[in-house]
């Protein structure tokens, strides 16, 4: 499905991960800020851990097996 480290950046990746319960990381610039499962997405934000990301501000990685 999807490789570990995998840049995720378009609404059918987000839903797959919602729907395939596979963990998403949440990186601002270079720095790690989270790690969790997709709860929500719209075009401009991504639900994870009940915090809401701008998909603007933060870059979102795929982690299959975490």
């Amino acid at each position: 499905m999807y490789m570990n480290g995998q840049l995720i950046f378009d609404d059918f990746h987000f839903q797959d991960h919602h729907e395939c319960h596979v963990p998403v990381q949440v990186y601002w610039g270079l720095q790690h800020h989270d790690i969790g499962f997709v709860e929500q997405f719209s075009p401009s934000y991504i639900k994870l851990n009940n915090i809401f990301y701008s998909r603007k501000q933060f870059t979102f990685v795929s982690r299959p097996g975490y």
